[in-house]
């Protein structure tokens, strides 16, 4: 019953949200981005781990990504955090005292900047005119931009590389359709933007491209170039001046015990990370969407289920739709009901097994009670699809899809039902193990109980008044009983 009350109550928003699409029309459905942040309580504003450099027009930009702006009150209790983006423009100065509604910080909602963090020169490296960059012209503007694109010649790689002299100070790597805001040859001071990279969230939100998110977050489908994501915390270290291997670049992520993970960032994507910068396990090293299945690995259950949550609640909260958590938390704790056995123990599993969580549990504490050793699993993420078809009855599975699949695989194992289910009583049936059908109730005898009749009053009182037909409807529609006649 929960699971048809989840299914309803995330169903039913999406069909008023398509026909609200559709009487309204896409035209203006572009979504605000925000671009700033706010104070909203009094306090003084405290910088946590924030890198920062002042431009030439006398902002302070920030240069990493770990940072929090953080606003106390008098006693040092804080009141709210702000994580701040990379290339932010601080507004507030650490140690400020603000006011509710004092503008914090700003950042481009539309694009990503990478910013020089030393002076210098700017000196261009593989940047061809028509093989490794072309001219673009803005549709709004008019402004005619230089674009990074796709080389056919794998050799070259477009960096900007800032020297100081004969000095080379750094070098960075610019993806595809990266827009150039600096020329060759051009001076540059710490803190001013190089290069800007178009986010793909300008592109226009609405639930026609929201529901196929949707689908795509509960059959856990693993996204179109998804970013690489870090496994362990450390410092990044990728030499920025060598040469693609195979269309990848070799990036390490180094934990302060010495323990080193090589990844390889396809050519032409961005690296959101900087030589040298720290990250946390599940940090992304290079744009795109995260593939849910690597957060399962690397951050474990509960971040997965969190991040599956929000995920389908955004594509809601855009169209101002409410749904409660309680009803996809559902549907994602049956998505992550299995587990996939690593080692067998003393259980009676077998290795590479997919099995029940419950089941699991239950057999391992059996195993414990006896003295033996327990089974060692890693939990599976299943599409709702994958996860309906993997249900204990056949009965069940082959009424929902592949049916011919799945009573060849039943038949062939020799697959036993015990009708434990809804769906499988109703195709054989059989009453629902459910309300006055529960088992419980099944050998429920009443005890037989006499009766009694009561008096028939009523009939009395009609007989005796003798009434007559208007006077007897009266009375059976709650009147009171006619006067007697008079002598």
């Amino acid at each position: 019953a929960v699971g048809v009350l989840a299914a309803q109550s995330i169903g039913e928003p999406g069909t008023q949200l398509t026909m609200r699409t559709f009487h309204i029309g896409g035209t203006a459905s572009q979504v605000h981005e925000q671009s700033f942040v706010e104070a909203r309580n009094e306090g003084t504003v405290k910088y946590i781990d924030i890198r920062w450099n002042t431009n030439r027009a006398g902002e302070r930009v920030a240069m990493n990504r770990q940072g929090s702006l953080v606003v106390l009150d008098t006693r040092g209790r804080e009141l709210e955090r702000h994580a701040v983006a990379y290339g932010a423009i601080l507004k507030v100065e650490d140690g400020q005292h603000v006011e509710p509604g004092e503008r914090l910080m700003e950042w481009d909602p539309y694009t990503a900047a990478i910013l020089t963090e030393t002076d210098g020169t700017v000196h261009f490296q593989d940047i061809v005119e028509g093989v490794s960059v072309r001219e673009e012209q803005d549709d709004v503007t008019g402004f005619v931009q230089k674009m990074i694109i796709r080389s056919k010649d794998d050799s070259l790689v477009p960096k900007l590389v800032i020297k100081k002299g004969r000095k080379v100070l750094r070098t960075h790597l610019l993806p595809e359709k990266a827009l150039l805001m600096v020329n060759d040859g051009d001076e540059v001071s710490a803190g001013d933007v190089l290069a800007r990279i178009p986010r793909e969230t300008t592109k226009t939100k609405d639930i026609t491209g929201g529901l196929p998110r949707v689908v795509e977050l509960f059959e856990a489908r693993e996204p179109k170039e998804p970013a690489v994501i870090s496994e362990i915390d450390g410092v990044v270290e990728y030499d920025e001046t060598a040469e693609k291997v195979k269309g990848y670049i070799p990036v390490a992520v180094v934990s302060p015990e010495g323990e080193r993970r090589e990844y390889k960032i396809p050519k032409g994507k961005h690296i959101s990370v900087r030589n040298g910068e720290e990250v946390r396990a599940g940090d992304a090293l290079m744009d795109g969407p995260k593939n849910p299945h690597d957060i399962l690995k690397v951050l474990g259950e509960k971040a997965l289920q969190d991040y599956l949550v929000n995920e389908i609640q955004e594509v809601y909260r855009l169209q101002g739709v409410d749904i409660n958590d309680k009803h996809i938390e559902v549907i994602v704790r049956q998505m992550m009901r299995w587990v996939l056995i690593e080692d067998v123990g003393d259980t009676g599993f077998v290795l590479d097994e997919k099995v029940d969580k419950f089941e699991f549990r239950r057999e391992n504490e059996r195993v414990a009670q006896d003295g033996g050793q327990p089974a060692m699993g890693r939990p599976l993420l299943l599409g709702i699809t994958k996860a309906s078809l993997s249900t204990d009855s056949f009965i069940s599975a082959a009424s929902f899809q592949e049916t011919t699949r799945v009573l060849t695989e039943a038949a062939i194992r020799g697959a036993l039902d015990h009708l434990r289910g809804l769906k499988e009583n109703v195709i054989m049936g059989r009453l629902i193990p459910a309300g006055t059908g529960a088992e419980e109730y099944r050998q429920f005898d009443m005890p037989a109980t006499e009766i009694e009749q009561p008096e028939p009053e009523e009939d009395l009182l009609i007989l005796e008044t003798g009434a007559d037909d208007a006077a007897l409807a009266q009375l059976l529609a709650g009147g009171t009983p006619p006067p007697e006649p008079k002598k």
